[in-house]
């Protein structure tokens, strides 16, 4: 018994010893690499918790950041390359909002949406046609008389220019046959132009065609496609879209209603100051004001070139008065009365969205970039508030 004691002993510790061993190999054997990678995720973890909170911050803003640039990049890409589609769908979207309320009055009236929906697409080519050839019966006497102006305009000019500042009559003419050169230069070809033209016509008739059927079947397509959504989203992205289209329709009537005025106020002190063609720059004037900020400045300014050019410089100085005084009522006066709130963005976001939508699609993007920006904004802010008014009770 003594002799097997220290055996009975024994036994159990060795083979316990191997069992321990033997686990242990196994388990370092098929978990050695495992422990390997959450040591290294340890690490890293460690390695985020350590930075400051601001650079952690940064980095998570700055990556968001670059993933919305980069979609948004992509979007305005592919954009340009389906110009002229994505030029008759943005006008399509914006005539849709700005002619709803007509629509709303007519099938009011007990009208059926077909008819409805026809009613109002030929009132818009009735203003169209009608602006237009009411533009060119009234000034199409003064291009010859304004032919003769400019002449005497820029001969007028060029001997202000020479005279009040350091420069040359040879150096004049250099800047000038340059400024020629490079025109002549940069002007399409037969065939570009033709094709430019071509698309044009196609995307207005495009966008004539949608208009009729988002004006009629707009909102049964907006129902069927929420009725294809299930889930508590469902309510808030109704919500989000609602808004965003009064946004858009607020925005474009808005819009519209300071764009006239600032064309009829200019319009009026251009025929006061007997400017030749009144008129088309005053409809300028008006086509200037859906690109906010930008769009004033450069209508103003090829206002006050032709007056400089057709009448002195004195007849400019004063347009240049008439162009910044209705301005700074437009700003200051009607816009905060015409706009609803939930609509006006800083000058700031608009500058930088119209810059940007120029960059990515010319023209067209900086005429749709405002009120995408508005539209998204509205959409995001009714998101946050409906998030927050949901986490309330939740908090309490």
């Amino acid at each position: 018994m003594t002799a097997d004691q220290p055996g009975a002993d024994v036994a159990p510790t060795t083979g316990g010893t191997q069992e321990t061993g033997t686990t242990a190999a196994t388990a370092g054997g098929t978990a050695a690499p495992g422990g390997t990678a959450a040591v290294g995720d340890a690490g890293a973890r460690h390695a985020w918790a350590g930075l400051p909170w601001l650079v952690r911050t940064a980095v998570l803003w700055s990556a968001c950041l670059v993933v919305i640039v980069a979609g948004l990049y992509l979007l305005g890409r592919i954009a340009v390359l389906l110009a002229p589609l994505a030029i008759a769908l943005a006008a399509t979207i914006f005539l849709t909002a700005l002619l709803d309320p007509v629509l709303l009055r007519l099938r009011r009236l007990r009208l059926p949406a077909a008819l409805a929906a026809l009613l109002t697409v030929l009132l818009l080519l009735g203003i169209l046609v009608g602006v237009g050839a009411l533009v060119w019966n009234l000034t199409a006497s003064q291009f010859d008389q304004l032919s003769q102006q400019l002449t005497q305009g820029l001969d007028r000019s060029r001997d202000f220019v020479t005279s009040t500042l350091p420069v040359s009559e040879a150096q004049l003419d250099k800047l000038i046959d340059q400024a020629r050169e490079g025109l002549s230069g940069s002007s399409p070809d037969p065939v570009s132009g033709a094709r430019t033209a071509s698309e044009v016509v196609g995307s207005a008739l495009l966008a004539l065609v949608l208009l009729f059927f988002l004006l009629k079947d707009g909102r049964s397509m907006w129902h069927w496609t929420l009725s294809r959504m299930a889930g508590p989203n469902r309510p808030l992205v109704a919500e989000a879209g609602r808004n965003g289209w009064q946004t858009l329709g607020a925005y474009s009537r808005g819009t519209m209603i300071i764009a006239a005025i600032d064309a009829i106020g200019i319009g009026l002190a251009l025929v006061v100051l007997r400017v030749p063609l009144a008129l088309p720059l005053a409809l300028i004037t008006f086509l200037g004001g859906f690109v906010p900020i930008i769009g004033a400045t450069v209508a103003g300014a090829v206002a006050v070139l032709v007056a400089l050019a057709a009448n002195g410089p004195t007849t400019a100085l004063l347009t240049l008065a008439a162009v910044v005084a209705v301005q700074q009522i437009e700003g200051n006066l009607l816009e905060p009365l015409v706009m609803k709130r939930q609509v006006r963005l800083h000058p700031a976001v608009i500058l930088v969205a119209v810059t940007a939508g120029t960059l990515i699609a010319g023209i067209a993007g900086a005429f749709v970039s405002v009120p995408i920006t508005a539209v998204l904004w509205r959409v995001v802010d009714t998101v946050q508030r409906r998030r927050s008014t949901s986490q309330v009770p939740a908090a309490g």
